[in-house]
């Protein structure tokens, strides 16, 4: 038994190991500067030079295509991060180092220079890249032999996520729209900064776990895990053989690949700069398409050619995961909405102008919903702090110095909403409504997921993609009022709040269901490969979700608001119908496997 992980669950908090609630703060910050920049991006971009607080004035469809770029570009470098932390530096430093380049990253986007800004975006994909996989990694290898308890452990962990993604959007939000949008970058770097810290002082609780690997060690677990995987296969023992890539494989892989960055890279460059990468056309089609259609063809190829080439069981396996990767892409591409075309609509097209009883009940809710939490938040970091100051006290002091900070930006804001005679909520407000909902709705999902009622994973797919689709249909149905062209509009905000509930509903059917499947139908020793396969749809699926959202002026110009939302219905609940009527195919493929 490793004396390390024995060591680690000495101290316990709330049943877990101390050391994982250092990984939930530092995921917590990390979260908190991620998405608190990210829902400053569109708004920022789009923001009128002239104006009270001027931003780039871009048109809407501009901003998109680099957000969806970018959004894009932080799900494939974790392919990359997480090779480089397996082979060379090891979880725990590879951590370290994505946590110092995301901060030089939210450093040079509180200049707000072109030049520092576009050096800002790359430092953050090159960081969460570093980041987004291996603090993950750290967790699995904190409870190996201790399977039991990992459900737990990850529940926890995505509260974490989640409590960042909700402070981070309403803080940095609340100062970028009120101070200057130089204050909402700069506090994501702060508060990236003190996680940092607050993780790489508290590394003598972890001892070996997430250090540089050991070769021999390293055969030694692996050796192990494929046994256990291959165990868990089924009951029936699936026959697996060796599969190992052909030079025509990475050829594939290579060209494909090429294909796919050239296309990411050329949308913006060729809208914003009007400098295409591909200047030449075939017969319709413009050489970004032929180049992007080319490369998925070769993908297709890629992985067809490989998946042919196992035994029946583990081939019909690897279909349903194909599948559902294609599903996935289809969820993605419509429900990152939230942080391009629906913070657009909050801004642009929602009456958040409350006067009178509506925005004192207004005020007292949002003020329940920051404290609550936050205070809960602080107990944990009490209970921490009890059970670590002796060991790791620097580390605790740090963490409490951003609580300090945390607590000060909170009571600031409320005081300065309770000090306006109305209210006008901020645009990036409404972000935090997907980690509320997350928060308060994941309990009963987990229920449902554990009781006789659990669907099979198509029939979760499809009921996520329909409740997906439902809440655009409530927003196209607030905005059917909107007449074509208009830029602005007063739609009640009730129909944004229901959009959201709707989509989180929809994210709790399918976002964590993916990765477990994954990992129950895959061979071990192609776990590594589908994993990227997994994190490749949900890229296509972000750079889609830029795409489309940046359609948003073509469609409500030529059309209206409501047939934009409209479209953004019937795909879909149409793609959920689809998942339902496969079921039955779908559970054939999986061969026992719930």
């Amino acid at each position: 038994m490793n004396t390390d992980i024995e060591n680690l669950f000495k101290d316990k908090v709330l049943g877990h190991p101390a050391g994982l609630f250092v990984l939930f703060f530092t995921e917590m910050w990390e979260r908190f500067s991620f998405y608190g920049m990210r829902i400053l991006l569109v708004l920022f971009l789009t923001a009128p030079i002239i104006s009270d607080n001027p931003g780039w004035e871009w048109p809407r469809e501009h901003a998109l295509a680099l957000i969806g770029t970018y959004a894009s570009l932080l799900y494939l470098t974790p392919i990359i991060g997480g090779w480089i932390a397996d082979k060379i530096t090891g979880y725990r430093v590879a951590v370290v180092i994505g946590c110092l380049i995301m901060t030089l990253g939210h450093a040079a986007m509180a200049i707000e220079t072109t030049a520092a800004f576009y050096l800002g975006l790359a430092l953050l994909v090159i960081g969460t890249g570093f980041f987004k996989p291996n603090i993950t990694s750290i967790i699995s290898e904190m409870y190996h032999g201790k399977e039991s308890k990992k459900d737990g452990a990850y529940t926890i962990f995505y509260m974490g996520v989640n409590a960042g993604a909700f402070f981070g959007m309403m803080l940095c939000g609340y100062l970028a729209e009120n101070f200057g949008w130089s204050w909402g970058f700069g506090l994501a770097g702060i508060f990236m900064m003190l996680g940092m810290f607050q993780f790489w002082l508290a590394k003598d609780l972890f001892g070996n776990i997430g250090a540089k690997p050991l070769k021999k060690e390293e055969t030694a677990i692996s050796a192990n895990e494929v046994d256990s995987l291959e165990g868990r296969q089924g009951n029936n023992e699936v026959e697996t053989k060796l599969n190992p890539f052909t030079l025509f494989d990475k050829m594939l892989i290579v060209l494909s690949s090429i294909g796919g960055l050239l296309y990411l890279f050329n949308d913006p460059f060729e809208k914003i700069q009007g400098t295409n990468l591909m200047p030449f056309s075939l017969g319709n089609l413009s050489g970004t398409n032929v180049v992007i259609l080319c490369s998925l063809l070769l993908f297709l190829v890629l992985l067809v050619t490989r998946i042919a080439r196992y035994l029946p069981v583990v081939r019909d396996r690897i279909i349903a995961v194909s599948i559902f990767g294609f599903f996935t892409v289809f969820f993605f591409a419509f429900f990152e909405q939230s942080l391009g075309s629906m913070t657009i609509f909050a801004r642009d097209y929602t009456n958040r102008e409350l006067v009178g009883q509506s925005a004192m009940i207004f005020k007292v809710v949002d003020a329940l919903l920051t404290t609550v939490p936050l205070a809960i938040i602080s107990w944990v970091l009490v209970l921490l702090a009890k059970k670590t100051f002796t060991r790791i006290g620097l580390s605790n002091i740090i963490l409490a110095i951003a609580f300090v900070g945390l607590w000060i930006l909170v009571i600031y804001r409320l005081m300065d909403k309770f000090s306006q005679e109305g209210n006008q909520v901020d645009a990036t407000w409404f972000g935090i409504l997907n980690s509320f909902f997350i928060i308060t709705l994941a309990p009963f999902f987990s229920r449902w997921w554990e009781s006789k009622y659990n669907p099979s994973a198509a029939m979760k797919y499809g009921i996520g993609l329909i409740l997906l689709g439902l809440g655009f249909a409530v927003l196209s149905f607030g905005a059917s009022g909107i007449p074509s062209g208009a830029q602005t509009a007063s739609v009640s905000m009730i129909f944004l709040i229901l959009a959201y509930l709707l989509h989180t509903m929809g994210e709790l059917c399918i976002s964590p269901v993916g990765l477990s499947y994954l990992s129950k139908l895959v061979p071990a020793r192609m776990i590594g490969f589908m994993f990227g396969i997994w994190y490749l749809a949900i890229a296509i699926g972000q750079k889609a979700a830029g795409t489309m959202g940046g359609m948003i002026d073509r469609i409500s110009e030529q059309y209206s608001m409501g047939t934009f939302f409209l479209i953004f219905t019937l795909v879909p609940v149409g793609v959920g119908l689809i998942s339902i009527i496969l079921n039955p195919l779908l559970k054939k493929l999986m061969h026992g496997i719930r």
